[in-house]
């Protein structure tokens, strides 16, 4: 049953503009990224190991992902509840036996799939485009993975969140609200003590997540704190399951 209700959440992406919106995800992080290239110096130390050009790349992407991820993690989670809410979908689902709870679930797999695949894309087309303009020192492999995959989880945590928050309330501005609200929060904590940052989640994780940052002395090598952001996977997808349960014991 599962099979057919995630292939029909894939039919109903392609009628509402999905792809635009990850497009924009994965442009507007690669655009933000690629200002690196604009650094006075950049360009002449493609080969330098001194002038840290994949450091710098890295440092841009890390900023360019909570600038832009929040709200269109949370414009995608709208599209996909929204249509439930005009269409009467989930009194329809829960009369084929398909609850509100099973239905959020249902829409989670597919789209974080989807959301899964655009940060994937948007670190591997910076890496791409680096490669591209010529850098040729050594590729710092495990902070480059490391990152990704701890933005990976982020993203779906925030997606989760924004997927119960447009399930449970009609008007989709609030969802909208609050994924502004948190592109101020993401990118505040980037300049938070790391235990202060813990205290915003998941938002305030992007942080936590930062392989490097920049120094007087150009761009240092950062601890990121990959076990917290597991935990936050985890504790996230805990209390969706629970929550989406809680659903699936009310009427539609």
């Amino acid at each position: 049953m599962i099979g057919r209700a995630v292939a029909n959440e894939f039919a109903k992406m392609r009628r509402l503009r999905v792809v635009p919106v990850v497009v924009a995800m994965v442009a507007g992080v690669v655009a933000l990224s690629c200002f690196a290239f604009t650094t006075p110096g950049f360009l002449d130390s493609v080969g330098d190991p001194s002038g840290q050009p994949w450091q710098w790349l890295l440092g841009s992407m890390s900023l360019a992902v909570p600038l832009t991820s929040p709200i269109l993690l949370a414009v995608l989670a709208s599209r996909q509840v929204d249509i439930e809410h005009q269409a009467n979908g989930w009194l329809f689902s829960q009369t084929s036996g398909l609850p509100p709870g099973y239905v959020c679930r249902v829409k989670f797999v597919a789209t974080g799939a989807v959301v899964v695949a655009a940060t994937l894309a948007q670190s591997g087309l910076v890496f791409a485009l680096g490669t591209l303009v010529g850098i040729t020192v050594a590729f710092p492999a495990g902070q480059w993975l490391g990152y990704t995959a701890s933005i990976v989880v982020v993203n779906l945590v925030l997606f989760a969140l924004h997927l119960l928050l447009s399930a449970r309330i009609g008007n989709q501005l609030v969802g909208l609200g609050v994924g502004v609200l948190g592109v101020f929060v993401a990118l505040t904590s980037t300049g938070m003590p790391t235990w202060l940052a813990r205290c915003f989640p998941p938002w305030g994780y992007y942080a936590l997540a930062m392989p490097v940052d920049a120094r007087e002395g150009g761009m240092v090598w950062l601890a990121p704190a990959h076990l917290s952001v597991l935990a936050l996977g985890v504790a996230g997808g805990v209390l969706f399951m629970l929550i989406t349960r809680l659903f699936d014991r009310q009427e539609a």
